[in-house]
């Protein structure tokens, strides 16, 4: 078995590069090896919409699978692959079959990251990454569990808990920092939505450690924290944030730390391999050059992009806008650029009015926003970012001033 390029992962950058790279006039031979039994589908809506039943999963299909027969494109779904020998340009399937490939483009994304303490295998305990991860514990939500403890404060723990309170559900969320999205957000964000699940009867606890998860000997039944406090619980969902799925990179030779490394064309250290998305690590112009991942739709697709455009002989550097977005409740929140190492923040709007933006600052240059149903400021802010405005701090925090005069 032999294709042109191969692409391993079938998510949003597999999608995106398989058929950016018949966009592109691509002609040759394409496959995509996903781990999971569906064709590419939105990820996002799985915490949110899809959880909540307000979409069924056929409208989740990034393109209907009827889609890719007709741009002649060919899934390995169900499979992992488990080897990759960079000199014969060969990778060694699950079910043991070999499979060559002429070009190599790594979309895996990334597995979620486990608890370390005892109890993190007892059934109940659930991520949030796959469809399968959803449809069983919505399966268990449908057999009466009521009690559900989310571990973790970033998005997908605080969107789940969103979702789960909406739900007429008893919902603890614990984080171990300070602050909820203390990874990402400033002070002023983690608060306001930490007063909003809470408003929403989301027992929300900053500044906790989990011991262990205790359970029946089958199930989880309850949480126990290392001040001895236990937590009865009938299902948990660990939200802890994602390892990058490079092993067979990493063994096969290709550089990388957190991820695997890529240049400013998406290309790994092995020739004619290529990684994008949430596993790869690479020098972000609005990060300050930094080496980072991104773990954004809007990262692996134009990632893909790229690599597909390289792959067809237009090869140009990936500097693609950061953005990010994420809906909890009727809020919805949408962020332009990084702020990475800020030093300084404006709030501008009306907070108690749910309507608010925070403007990161680095040296009084614009690196970064936070806008809360603001879309007006986070369209206008993108081009703060993009242009390392120094708007005056008075004029920034006035809402009557548009942030496009201030470009």
């Amino acid at each position: 078995m032999f294709a042109d390029v191969v692409i391993v992962g079938a998510g949003h950058g597999g999608a995106q590069c398989a058929l950016a790279l018949r966009q592109n006039g691509f002609a040759g031979t394409i496959t995509v090896i996903g781990r999971e039994p569906e064709h590419p589908y939105e990820r996002p809506p799985l915490s949110k919409e899809y959880f909540a039943r307000e979409k069924t999963f056929d409208r989740l299909y990034i393109r209907p699978p009827t889609f890719w027969a007709e741009k002649e494109v060919t899934f390995r779904l169900s499979t992992e692959v488990t080897k990759v020998d960079a000199e014969a340009k060969e990778l060694t399937l699950s079910n043991g079959a070999t499979f060559g490939y002429g070009k190599l483009v790594w979309a895996t994304g990334g597995d979620p990251r486990r608890l370390s303490c005892g109890g993190a295998d007892l059934a109940g305990v659930h991520a949030v990454r796959t469809r399968e991860d959803c449809d069983t514990l919505m399966a268990e939500v449908d057999a009466g569990t009521r009690n559900i403890v989310v571990i973790g404060g970033g998005y997908i723990g605080l969107e789940a808990a969103a979702v789960l309170s909406k739900m007429g559900l008893n919902v603890v969320l614990l984080e171990a920092l300070p602050r909820v999205l203390a990874r990402v957000a400033g002070e002023e964000l983690s608060e306001f939505y930490q007063k909003e699940h809470r408003d929403h009867g989301v027992d929300l606890r900053t500044g906790v450690a989990v011991e262990c998860l205790e359970g029946d000997g089958h199930r989880v039944t309850g949480v126990k924290l290392v001040d001895g406090e236990v937590i009865p619980a009938e299902a948990v969902i660990v939200g802890i944030g994602i390892v990058p799925a490079v092993g067979p990179l990493i063994l096969a030779g290709a550089s990388g730390a957190n991820g695997v490394d890529v240049d400013e064309f998406c290309r790994t250290s092995l020739p004619d391999i290529y990684a994008i998305g949430d596993c790869a690590a690479f020098a972000c112009d609005y990060a300050g050059g930094t080496v980072m991942r991104v773990e954004s739709v809007q990262n692996a697709n134009d990632m893909a992009t790229c690599v597909a455009k390289a792959i067809c002989g237009d090869e140009k550097p990936y500097k693609a806008f950061p953005w990010f977005w994420s809906n909890q409740y009727d809020l919805k929140l949408q962020t332009a650029g990084i702020n990475m190492g800020f030093d300084q923040t404006v709030t501008r709007g009306d907070v108690g009015g749910r309507s608010f933006s925070v403007v990161y600052l680095k040296d009084g240059r614009v690196v970064a926003l936070d806008c809360v149903n603001m879309v007006k400021d986070y369209v206008q802010g993108r081009k703060l970012v993009e242009a390392c405005s120094s708007p005056d701090p008075v004029r920034l925090a006035d809402p009557t001033v548009a942030l496009k005069e201030l470009v």
